[in-house]
């Protein structure tokens, strides 16, 4: 909390008004703040956050497991939010796909002590897939393949990637829809355009390789 800024009455200079105050230094249930107007300190006590315990589901390559997370109860949770979720068998980055409140009640956002339960997927290490079509644009001779990566790994449209024996062309993102709204578009063509591995539903590309087009 120290070093934050929050909203306090400062009794020097307006003792019926917030102004914003510099958290100084905090104990005994009571911060030291100064006030940003006239720099007057003084104390203020500490409220407690409240905290809830609620379900989150997590979708890792194909599977589904149930964990829970520990929030603070007013706090506004949000699609596409992320955070860490440590588990008996690991600790792992996940993102809100959905916010269950009710019987078969969604929402795309809400107060977390609303949320009965947090659906999510992990997005430390993901699964991402790619469809690439051949130079002579036979789309019968079509190939899917997937690619296991970092969350973070970047994507840019108009670059080639190369994975072992594979290499490809990117013409084409087209983004997950939690995420719709960090984009342009949910599905993007714009030379330069980038994406990160965990945004991504699927990548269409061509085939660069100079050899003669042949299954994997």
């Amino acid at each position: 909390m120290e070093g934050e800024r929050v909203p306090v009455a400062c009794p020097a200079c307006s003792p019926d008004l917030e102004t914003v105050h510099e958290v100084l230094t905090t104990g005994g249930g009571r911060a030291t703040v100064q006030c940003s107007e006239c720099g007057h300190t003084h104390k203020v006590p500490i409220e407690d956050e409240r905290t809830v315990e609620r379900e989150v589901v997590v979708s890792q390559d194909g599977e589904s497991f149930t964990a829970s997370v520990e929030v603070e109860a007013e706090e506004t949770v949000r699609k596409g939010d992320e955070f860490i979720l440590e588990t008996d068998e690991a600790i792992m980055q996940v993102r809100i796909t959905d916010l269950e409140v009710g019987p078969e009640e969604r929402t795309s956002f809400a107060q977390a002590e609303d949320v009965e339960t947090f659906w999510t997927r992990a997005v430390d290490n993901v699964t991402v897939n790619v469809t690439v079509h051949p130079k002579d644009g036979q789309h019968d001779a079509t190939k899917s393949m997937e690619l296991q990566l970092p969350g973070d790994y970047e994507f840019t449209i108009g670059e080639t990637e190369e994975f072992d024996d594979r290499e490809f062309k990117i013409e084409g993102i087209h983004v997950r829809q939690e995420v719709v709204g960090d984009y342009k578009f949910q599905k993007l063509g714009h030379e330069g355009d980038v994406v990160e591995a965990k945004d991504v539903k699927r990548i269409y590309g061509t085939d660069t390789k100079k050899k003669p087009w042949s299954a994997w």
